[in-house]
């Protein structure tokens, strides 16, 4: 038997309801995987659980979906922030494709000395999100949220949750949970200035992800491996 596919859709789910997917979908059903009607699959929205529905038909425009049972009710997740300075734009996307996999709870391009200024394409971002959550088979997408400079991206932060901020030039501590968030910085890293002033906020704690330089995306990958492999608290 077939794994069904699984779809993320903004609509309240509930027995009986009707779906209406959007172009891009329906295209993915009925093109690429050549499901037709009365076919079965799985459908999430992040807030009712995961619920098996069927195909009552297919077109250009839309797929309409009939809801018909509860699969997975709705879980807990980690609430885990990944805060990054965009990459370019593959290794950006890149970082949001894995981060999702790896289940963060909110994604955060920050806006640092030596990061890449490129505007960034936010809607293609949370379209890769939630590809990567379908495929993961999470129950829930990460939200997207909009640049932030590094400076406001601290006055906002809240007191309580630990940030853990990748300071691969300085003596710190290896990176360990618990942790309410991960900061990493650009490829060139934080300016000197950024990290001393950093250091002085009392909610981060400067980390290591040990001996090597790794490259922007890759420290991200593996911060985020290491901290939500343990239960988190922030």
């Amino acid at each position: 038997m077939s794994t069904l596919i699984r779809l993320f859709v903004p609509d309240a789910l509930a027995p009986g309801a009707v779906i209406a997917t959007n172009a891009g979908q329906a295209h993915y059903l009925g093109n690429v995987m050549r499901r037709s009607a009365g076919e079965a699959l799985l459908l999430f929205n992040g807030r009712d659980g995961e619920w098996r529905a069927r195909i009552g038909g297919i077109s250009r425009k839309e797929a309409i979906l009939h809801v018909d049972s509860l699969e997975r009710p709705q879980a807990a997740e980690p609430d885990m922030i990944l805060a990054f300075a965009p990459l370019k734009r593959d290794a950006t996307e890149l970082v949001v494709e894995k981060a999702t996999e790896l289940g963060v709870s909110a994604i955060m391009p920050v806006l640092t000395a030596r990061g890449q200024t490129a505007r960034l394409n936010l809607d293609r971002l949370g379209l890769i999100a939630a590809e990567a959550a379908e495929q993961s088979e999470r129950l829930s997408v990460p939200e997207i949220r909009p640049p932030i400079p590094l400076e406001a991206l601290l006055r906002g932060w809240p007191m309580e949750r630990r940030l853990a901020v990748a300071a691969e030039r300085r003596e710190a501590p290896p990176l360990a949970p618990p942790m309410g968030g991960l900061l990493i910085g650009p490829e060139g890293g934080f300016t000197e200035r950024e990290l001393d002033g950093l250091a002085q906020c009392p909610f981060v704690s400067l980390t290591s992800l040990g001996d090597r330089i790794l490259r922007a995306e890759t420290a991200a990958i593996a911060g985020l491996a290491r901290l939500l492999a343990s239960p988190l608290t922030v």
